[in-house]
């Protein structure tokens, strides 16, 4: 059993910078691949980032590529999401989510834990 909290979302101007965490609770976060989702009000779950196991490997939305970045520390059990030049469309619920799938991309469906959000709202 993973559980999972989401920290570091508020509001921003736009162009500004937020970074998001999330601490796993488990001794086997080191083996869960875990990714960054995102909902905004009326929209569907869209995936934002994921990164392996190993941190070696990173996966992004189109979307946020270039201005995102996912981490992971495994010693503290903690990933990250380092959104920079935020624009309003960015606004919505930030959950993070842990596969065990260590290694690729999951589809959203092999993501076995998620958190319970954190709200980002970007004004204009």
């Amino acid at each position: 059993q993973v559980q999972l909290v989401e920290s570091g979302g508020g509001l921003v101007q736009t162009g500004g910078s937020l970074r998001l965490s999330c601490a796993a609770s488990g001794r086997t976060f080191s083996s869960y691949g875990m990714g960054w989702f995102r909902q905004a009000p009326g929209k569907e779950r869209e995936f934002v980032a994921h990164i392996t196991w190993s941190g070696g490997t990173t996966y992004y939305a189109d979307s946020v590529k270039g201005r995102f970045t996912i981490s992971r520390d495994n010693a503290r059990n903690t990933v990250y999401l380092q959104m920079n030049s935020l624009k309003p469309e960015d606004t919505a619920v930030y959950y993070c989510a842990a596969s065990n799938r260590g290694v690729g991309l999951p589809p959203p469906s092999l993501y076995d834990y998620w958190g319970q959000g954190t709200q980002v709202t970007v004004s204009s």
